[in-house]
């Protein structure tokens, strides 16, 4: 199968999913807890997001070199995929913990005025996904992860 020897795909597959698994470790180390619902959530350090579109374009660049067409296409969606997780997403993310509190406060005036406490848990909020996009230093390293990681299985597997 010739999608098998497509290195910048690969590259980025497994970037995608060493940034994922990194997660636990360093959330582990920070925060001495271990959560394995990071695995396949969005946010944290390092951005997944970033290390797959950085890896990919490393990868495009080793292959194809980077005056090539393809290079500037991966590399414009590299930039614009980065700038999004920064921009868009994490305000997303800023404006759901908001809302979150909201409930919150809502909800705590409720059960002085109603029996809210009495409800089943399945009947109380949901809260909003909060960890939608990333700081920066995120993204950063998350593109580093990318570049880095991609150099490394280049020089393994090439």
């Amino acid at each position: 199968m010739q999608i098998l020897d497509n290195f910048p795909l690969i590259s980025a597959l497994i970037a995608i999913f060493f940034a994922q698994f990194i997660k636990v470790p360093i959330h582990y180390i920070v925060l001495r807890k271990l959560d394995w619902s990071l695995l396949n959530s969005t946010g944290g350090m390092p951005s997944s997001h970033s290390a797959a579109v950085t890896a990919l374009a490393t990868g495009v660049a080793l292959e194809s070199g980077l005056g090539s067409n393809v290079f500037a296409v991966a590399a414009l969606f590299a930039i614009i995929t980065m700038f999004d997780a920064t921009g868009v997403r994490r305000q997303a993310g800023e404006q759901a913990a908001v809302l979150n509190k909201l409930v919150i406060d809502f909800s705590k005036f409720t059960a002085e005025a109603k029996s809210w406490p009495q409800k089943g848990p399945k009947e109380k909020q949901k809260e909003l996904k909060t960890l939608l996009g990333h700081k920066p230093i995120e993204v950063f390293f998350g593109g580093l992860t990318g570049i880095l990681l991609t150099l490394v299985l280049y020089q393994l597997f090439k």
